[in-house]
């Protein structure tokens, strides 16, 4: 059993360096770590952690965040927001980029790939054969290494694309295993770049997005973490770009700078 110590030590760590609170989640964390150190042969908590300290590597700072982050994501979720970004956002980019024909889209918690592949589905359905004049590339980003090479690999079970309009499955996926699972295929593959990233650092883009999807990660930030993410967030867009969040998250409305459009769904003002 984790002791209340190294309980303290791993969350103030996830905390200083990811801005993820796990002050409450003490059996979260010891049901996925206590296995794992017992059958790697790690004395304690206390040990692995002392190890972190002085890896040179990152391997142990990285499979300590493979451990304590959720990664549950699914296609179609929260569909609402994409039939927002096919009918209100793309509509007002196309025209807005028509000469540099340049959409700059990311996915800030990109997870096993399903979300950013979403992403990809809707802006090849709306734009069709006009796409291959644009570059509709999507940059998507997660904290975790794991769940970075799921959604690489871009293999999902049939359960996991039974809600998939019936046109894109067949277009954007190949049945492989005897039809049980199927692939993404390379078309799709190549609309999306996958990056490990870490939202408490400084953002690297060259150029501001037009759109970031911010969904369901917020929830395990308290609200100064959130604040200022958010903030990084409103400074990292276009004028007039949207930021999308989970529909069970909420933004305080006296401290965001950002326009609210509906529930869950914001803009950064124009001509800012």
């Amino acid at each position: 059993m984790i002791t209340d110590k190294e309980f303290k030590r791993v969350a103030v760590y996830m905390k200083d360096n990811y801005g993820i609170d796990l002050s409450q989640k003490k059996v979260i964390i010891n049901g996925r770590l206590e296995n794992y150190l017992r059958k790697s042969g790690w004395a304690n908590l206390d040990a692995y952690m002392d190890a972190l300290k002085i890896d040179k590597t990152g391997q142990l700072d990285k499979m300590l965040v493979n451990f304590l982050t959720t990664n549950h994501t699914y296609f179609m979720r929260e569909f609402e927001h994409f039939e927002f970004f096919r009918k209100t956002v793309l509509p007002w980019l196309k025209d807005k980029e028509r000469n540099r024909r340049d959409l700059r889209v990311w996915c800030g918690a990109a997870s096993t790939g399903e979300e950013p592949y979403m992403i990809a589905m809707v802006l090849a359905d709306f734009f069709g054969v006009e796409r291959e004049q644009w570059d509709t590339r999507i940059l998507a980003t997660d904290i975790s290494t794991r769940v970075l090479q799921q959604a690489i690999a871009g293999v999902y079970s049939a359960e996991q694309l039974r809600n998939l309009p019936e046109k894109w499955k067949k277009h954007f996926f190949k049945p492989v295993a005897g039809g049980t699972q199927y692939l993404v295929r390379d078309e799709l593959k190549k609309q999306v770049l996958f990056r490990q990233f870490n939202l408490m650092n400084r953002f690297p883009f060259r150029k501001k997005m037009h759109t970031i999807f911010l969904r369901n990660v917020m929830i395990y930030f308290d609200e100064p973490t959130k604040n200022e993410l958010l903030q990084k967030v409103y400074d990292s867009l276009e004028p007039g770009g949207y930021l999308f969040i989970g529909t069970t998250e909420t933004l305080d409305r006296n401290s965001t700078p950002f326009q609210i459009i509906q529930p869950s769904i914001f803009r950064k003002k124009e001509g800012i």
